[in-house]
């Protein structure tokens, strides 16, 4: 079994990974290169040790309480460098979805399947996507953003709960349950999202709002995509290994 997860989880990783890549060089990546421009105008004081994922493989690293202000960035360089660096971490993200689909659907005892996979797969998107972005939008290089670690939690805290609730709502046929479950999909928003108080951002709003939406489109294709190999792979796998183990 853990064979076959695995198995199932690198397989369907690498090719929704490798299909999601091509679609982010040519709609996402256009518009963080865009921002970029704008980045060097808004520096903020860093934090002691910081790593964020914005589609983008990027690396700060700072050293020191800020009392010197030295920052050392590292980044892959423009042209192939980026290009296999932003891929290798959309692999790795969809192998990590792929994961988290079946460790969900072998503990729930649920067939997999391309329907069942895909299912699964939309409620990973609102989940651990859309739920949190609509209280942190994607972000470009250069906007204004409240503490990382304000941020990380409430982003755990709204997927954890967006994932619970809509497992008990779709599985839970008791009413009370599901009513539960509709006051947990709202309590995260009701606590409101952390947000900077003074929201400056040097990055032009049509730009952010275009990457907003444009991220969001690309993590449900990833979602989706990876789904679907999942629910195409996980039988073949298991039918291959039946028919070693026969042999």
């Amino acid at each position: 079994m853990v064979t076959r997860v695995l198995t199932v989880s690198l397989l369907a990783g690498l090719l929704a990974g490798l299909l999601i890549s091509a679609l982010q060089h040519v709609t996402t990546t256009p518009l963080i290169l865009k921002a970029e421009t704008y980045e060097a105008a808004l520096r903020a004081q860093p934090a002691p040790m910081q790593a964020a994922f914005t589609g983008e493989a990027r690396i700060h690293l700072a050293h020191g309480p800020a009392a010197h202000g030295d920052e050392h960035e590292w980044k892959p360089q423009d042209g192939f460098q980026r290009t296999a660096f932003t891929s290798l971490v959309t692999i790795g993200t969809a192998i990590g979805f792929a994961a988290l689909l079946l460790a969900g659907m072998i503990a729930a005892n649920e067939r997999i399947d391309e329907r069942r996979a895909l299912a699964w797969a939309v409620c990973g998107f609102l989940a651990f996507g859309l739920a949190p972005a609509m209280g942190l939008a994607p972000e470009l290089p250069g906007a204004a953003a409240a503490e990382l670690q304000h941020r990380q939690l409430w982003w755990l805290m709204t997927a954890a709960v967006t994932a619970g609730a809509l497992f008990v709502f779709l599985r839970v046929e008791a009413s009370w349950a599901r009513a539960l479950a509709v006051l947990a999909l709202l309590l995260p928003h009701l606590i409101g999202a952390p947000h900077p108080v003074a929201p400056e951002s040097r990055v032009p709003a049509e730009i952010a709002a275009h990457f907003a939406a444009l991220s969001l489109a690309i993590q449900a294709a990833l979602w989706l995509a990876t789904g679907f190999a999942v629910g195409v792979l996980w039988p073949w796998v298991t039918r291959r290994s039946a028919a070693t183990a026969a042999a």
